[in-house]
């Protein structure tokens, strides 16, 4: 049975890798950080066919055991502190999360390759955020960083870190640059899942307006379900690489705000209003991904449209908030 270990999996991403493996026939393993509360909620229905570890992307040393005792075949970082608006609060540990932290995994499955000789393919999660601003459209494998936030700055790290680690010392370690990719189980901090569970708030009565920062920032949205499978589809090459995966259709905040709206039956200019606050130092305005290297060598094709995307995360969010106005009817 093939052994995968996934870090980062109670996030969005490594709960459907996580299904995506099972029904492969895998044993997995997971890495979770300990927390006073339990933070398991999008893997609660798969929690008796995994096994964690208890670990945290910045020790080295908890990693390198880790690593060691499950020996895994694969192993997918998706470990660090992912929100952009937030590491320019947080530089620092976002620096040591989301960039040392893959050096720690880098290191750890060197260690057992050259002790032990066992194979570990890798597999690290880069992202679009790290072309910032963009020096050509649509962007691709071969397009230039130019980072614009700490986070996508220690991507760059992470990124180029595993393509030395690659080149100096022969480990399988492939980088999926995935761009903006969301689900009903996006956390409801980041904006597409803001929109969702406000506006369905809204339509039930929970509140009243929803504040966001800009609404020009064009993205290129997915979903995280067709998403992970191109990162499983990564470690199956028999040869490593870079792959960016994205749509290749984009659309501004402020549409994703019409269409969402629109489901429900609303205006969202009535409802939504800008909070200068809640934007970025310095934003990356457009982000758009050309896939075709993904496509010809991996064969990976997004499955779900932006209008179906935004359909589940609604309709998800539309039962939250019943229920929510049903427990406060009730009270």
């Amino acid at each position: 049975m093939t052994r995968a270990l996934i870090t980062g999996i109670t996030g969005q991403d490594g709960s459907y890798l996580a299904e995506l493996l099972l029904a492969n026939g895998y044993e997995v393993h997971g890495v979770l950080r300990r927390s006073s509360s339990f933070g398991t909620g999008r893997i609660d229905h798969i929690f008796d066919r995994l096994t964690l570890h208890y670990g945290d992307a910045t020790d080295g040393a908890n990693m390198l055991r880790i690593v060691r005792d499950v020996m895994p075949h694969e192993l997918y970082n998706l470990a660090a502190q992912s929100h952009v608006r937030v590491s320019f609060d947080t530089p620092l540990y976002t620096a040591q999360a989301t960039g040392i932290g893959q050096l720690a995994v880098l290191e750890a499955v060197r260690d057992v390759e050259a002790t032990t000789g066992h194979r570990i393919r890798l597999y690290q999660a880069s992202s679009s955020e790290m072309f910032g601003k963009v020096a050509e459209t649509p962007q691709s494998e071969t397009t230039p960083f130019h980072p614009r936030s700490p986070y996508a700055v220690a991507k760059v790290y992470a990124h180029w870190a595993t393509i030395n680690y690659r080149e100096a010392y022969g480990l399988h370690a492939s980088c999926g640059i995935l761009f903006n990719h969301e689900s009903p189980r996006r956390g409801e901090t980041f904006v597409t899942r803001k929109i969702t569970r406000a506006a369905t708030r809204i339509k039930c009565g929970l509140q009243s307006t929803l504040a966001l920062g800009n609404l020009s920032a064009v993205r290129d949205w997915g979903y995280a379900g067709d998403y992970v499978h191109a990162m499983w589809l990564m470690l199956q090459q028999d040869e490593p690489g870079d792959y960016v995966i994205a749509t290749g259709k984009c659309h501004t905040v402020g549409e994703f705000c019409a269409a969402v709206f629109d489901r429900l039956g609303l205006h969202w200019r009535d409802y939504v209003r800008h909070d200068p606050r809640l934007e970025r130092p310095a934003e990356v305005d457009l982000l758009l991904g050309d896939a075709s290297r993904a496509r010809g060598k991996l064969g990976w094709e997004p499955r779900v449209s932006f209008d179906a995307l935004v359909g589940m995360m609604v309709d998800a969010d539309l039962r939250l908030a019943r229920q929510e106005a049903a427990a406060a009817a009730v009270a």
